[in-house]
């Protein structure tokens, strides 16, 4: 069914876009909303479930998420994950408590009650079975509210599953959305199609047609101004709006020479005259010395970004001012996923991960003088980033350009630790063309994941000829993921990075020492910064 939905209530938890993605994966649409949200909102959206999520704090705490407990009369099924099962507890009479030995890591769970819907998938012999499973938790529920029945235990955790199926409410204490956690994804399953009742029928098939005729009817006659990077989102977001609105559309490209290398005339050649999609107007403007003068000295990551960000705005804005002269635009479009909306966070319980330039739009004072609607135009902006790729596929976008690598819109910015110098982005720039060059005469599968060069702000001693060295070294990433949210590290063919290793540091002027990193995550990021 069209309308069914799957509501995460975020009270913080790292692992709130995973729980989105895994229901999407059953085919059931999933959004993420802030814990405060109102029960008056929860109506008006009219969920089949509710699922709440982990988070740092303890319940006990007085500046800890809470909810409105008439949640739980609504009739509409809820699961409660680590915190969230902690606050169900707590909220309906329960006992929670600081657990004497914290549970972190892979945790075996025995399963009390293999019966139970949501447990449905995993196998059992003589009535009890044993799962490892995904915990992150210091405190515990210690006695289940009147009317659950303990489902799940540990050797630690007392009550590490608890559930009141008349009431259609369920809570584990550990994370199945995880894919630590065996069985995971089939508790999330059992959840949205049995408990909650869902037909599982919603597909990306059609989104593409849908949303071409939203934006020609929203748009009419207006026109549109949108920042091209020719990343994937930003090509996807030009096509839809292209092929809606075609040379009603304005795109410019801000070249702030942190690109891979050649990119920049890479972008021109596909968006420009002659280029494959140039039913839109294209304006190229060139940028890098501008952003290496504002990046001297600049070391902190979170800094780095947000300059990045506000120099494209600046720029983007005084292109736009410009381009306002001779006609106007009434709307601004972005190529906004839901990762980027998630992680610049949900609101006042949720977690900043780290800023993206792309959320939030242009300045007030100047979308207001350049006359732009206060909303921009986010095509895509309730899709993660696989589902922007079957998009674009749909679209009639070349694979070569829809599987292209990742690339963050602060670009070789945060992939070079500590200052950014035009030095340190041309190594870089370097290094990553040799590593993608010998990826691919290998014959490894880029498009599961996302493989890049950083460069560390390391410098070491090495040996190169009869001289002694004193360089950078650089940092090689390789990770295989579906949905960006989690990633483990790819296992490359040690004669390929040998051969990697070899290349850049004979043909990379500045490079001594390259290294291969194995951090999957969480815990790590997949960028560098």
């Amino acid at each position: 069914m069209e309308n069914e939905r799957i509501v995460v209530l975020d009270f913080g938890g790292q692992y709130k876009q995973l729980i989105a993605r895994r229901v999407r994966e059953q085919n059931v649409y999933c959004e993420i909303f802030p814990s405060e949200i109102g029960i008056e909102k929860l109506k008006e959206l009219s969920p089949q479930g509710i699922i709440l999520t982990g988070g740092p704090n303890s319940v006990y705490a007085p500046e800890s998420p809470r909810f409105d407990p008439g949640i739980f009369n609504l009739g509409i099924p809820v699961l409660g994950i680590c915190y969230g099962s902690q606050l169900m507890a707590y909220l309906l009479g329960g006992e929670v408590k600081s657990a004497p030995v914290s549970e972190y890591g892979h945790t075996e769970v025995c399963i009390d009650k293999p019966d139970s819907l949501i447990f449905k998938d995993i196998p059992s012999s003589g009535g009890s079975s044993k799962i490892t499973s995904w915990m992150s938790h210091t405190d515990y529920i210690a006695k289940a509210p009147a009317g659950f029945e303990v489902t799940a235990h540990t050797s630690n955790c007392p009550v590490a599953g608890m559930e009141a199926p008349e009431k259609k409410l369920y809570a584990v204490q550990f994370h199945p959305e995880v894919m630590h956690t065996e069985y995971g994804a089939g508790m999330i399953r059992r959840f949205v199609i049995d408990v909650c009742g869902c037909s599982g029928s919603w597909k990306m098939a059609s989104f593409a047609e849908k949303t071409i005729k939203e934006l020609r009817e929203k748009i009419g006659s207006d026109r549109v101004l949108l920042g091209l990077s020719g990343g994937v989102d930003s090509t996807v977001t030009a096509v839809l709006l292209s092929k809606a609105i075609g040379k009603q559309l304005y795109c410019v490209f801000v070249d702030h020479g942190l690109m891979r290398k050649n990119e920049g005339d890479e972008v021109e050649a596909v968006f420009g005259p002659g280029g494959r999609f140039e039913d839109l107007n294209f304006i190229r403007v060139n940028a890098a010395d501008e952003y290496f003068e504002m990046l001297k000295g600049v070391e902190e990551p979170e800094e780095k970004r947000k300059l990045i960000g506000n120099k494209f705005v600046e720029i983007f804005g005084k292109e736009a001012k410009r381009l306002a002269g001779t006609g106007g635009f009434k709307y601004m479009a972005q190529g906004t996923i839901y990762p980027d909306v998630v992680e610049s966070g949900t609101g006042k319980d949720g977690a900043v991960i780290k800023s993206h330039h792309n959320v939030g739009g242009l300045p007030r004072d100047l979308v207001v003088e350049l006359g732009f609607d206060e909303e921009p135009v986010e095509p895509l902006r309730a899709l993660f980033k696989d589902e922007v790729r079957k998009t674009g596929l749909e679209l009639g976008i070349p694979s070569e350009l829809v599987n292209r690598q990742p690339f963050p819109g602060p670009g070789l910015g945060i992939r070079v630790v500590g200052e950014v110098t035009p030095e340190k982005v041309a190594m870089v720039q370097e290094a990553d063309a040799i590593y993608r060059e010998e990826l691919t005469q290998a014959g490894i599968d880029t498009g599961k994941g996302q493989f890049f060069a950083a460069l560390s702000n390391m410098r070491s001693v090495g040996v190169m000829g009869d001289f002694r060295t004193y360089d950078y070294a650089v940092v090689l990433r390789g990770v295989i993921t579906t949905d960006f949210m989690t990633a483990e590290a790819a296992e490359i063919p040690w004669t390929v990075l040998q051969t990697c290793m070899n290349r850049i540091i004979n043909e990379v002027k500045g490079v001594n020492r390259v290294l291969y990193d194995l951090t999957s995550k969480p815990p790590g990021t997949i960028e560098m910064e």
